[in-house]
């Protein structure tokens, strides 16, 4: 597990504020599954790896994590990629992630092999079909690949880990999805410079038309009102997304606090981000991310008042309406 801690720390400081959170099995559980999705992001993400090494790789990890290949096929593919960016030093360790993989329960393995290898094929297919999308329908496909079944995994762990879980596990299935899709769509806001410098364009072509402009011209100073009134309309379906994450929270009960402070968190910080980008232009230009006050904040509201559900839903809307 202290291993598991050093990783999570160099890929995701907030997310391991979460999973340190959770009961000691659940810890063990969600932070492997959370690394094993990281391999596949390295593997979709990065710069020096062509489409075709990209799918590839993806393939091969996907045959990994099924058991059909060893890890050590994965790393020796990959040793040339700089070990000091934490997602490659993550995937440069693939081989420890499979062996504790293959310690964990049946039920457990099952789950966070098929989840992950169904996430990491539909990588390497938008790897393929990339780097535009032209529908809000496509764009929701590509955020199920890579977070709506991250939300499935999560509630496939907590409901073997808790009898009142598992009793409303087909209806918490959909919500986390949606919040799968919430999360990444906040996480395409705030990267929309970024992914536009390597290539991806992720708004939707239909909202670009509806502004009147083309992907181009959305990152040109020259169309920044109209690009701005593009965020807008993603930071709507952000919401629309993140808002069913009021349910599911509601949904555990108030005995299972440390559950539901690990789902509130990232909503929490993704709502206060995402209304950081209604009202700063710099989400064009350049990135906008929440304070370490703002995250600090957030933990002692909800730790000191997470187990009211009306107070869960308050504050979800105060955050939502704050200006930064």
């Amino acid at each position: 597990m202290e291993q598991y801690g050093q990783m999570l720390d160099k890929v995701s400081r907030t997310f391991a504020l979460s999973i340190r959170v959770l009961p000691r099995t659940l810890r063990e559980s969600i932070g492997l599954a959370y690394l094993l999705f990281r391999v596949s992001d390295c593997l979709e993400d990065h710069a020096e790896l062509d489409v075709n090494q990209k799918v590839m790789l993806l393939e091969l990890w996907a045959q990994i994590l099924e058991g059909n290949h060893r890890a050590e096929e994965l790393v020796e593919r990959i040793t040339d990629l700089d070990s000091t960016d934490p997602e490659v030093y993550v995937a440069q360790h693939a081989g420890y992630l499979i062996e504790s993989l293959r310690r964990m329960p049946p039920e457990l393995q099952d789950c966070m092999t098929s989840r992950c290898a169904q996430s990491t094929m539909g990588m390497a297919r938008w790897q393929q079909q990339g780097p535009y999308v032209e529908t809000i329908e496509e764009m929701d496909d590509y955020m199920h690949q890579v977070a709506g079944q991250v939300g499935y995994l999560v509630t496939d762990i907590f409901a073997w880990y808790s009898s009142p879980i598992r009793k409303h596990k087909d209806e918490l299935l959909p919500l986390s999805k949606e919040i799968g899709l919430g999360l990444q769509t906040v996480n395409i806001i705030r990267g929309l410079r970024k992914d536009y410098e390597r290539g991806w364009v992720f708004v939707p072509r239909s909202y670009l038309d509806q502004a009147g402009i083309t992907r181009d011209q959305f990152f040109s100073p020259h169309y920044e009102e109209k690009a701005f009134s593009v965020v807008n309309m993603l930071a709507v379906k952000a919401e629309e997304h993140l808002y069913h994450s009021l349910a599911y929270i509601a949904a555990f009960p108030r005995h299972l606090q440390r559950i539901r402070l690990a789902c509130m968190w990232p909503l929490f910080f993704a709502v206060k981000t995402l209304t950081a980008c209604r009202t700063n232009i710099e989400v064009i230009r350049d990135e906008v991310k929440i304070t370490r006050q703002d995250v600090q904040e957030i933990m002692r509201q909800t730790i000191l008042m997470g187990w009211s559900n009306r107070w869960v839903y308050r504050y979800y809307d105060e955050l939502n309406l704050q200006q930064i």
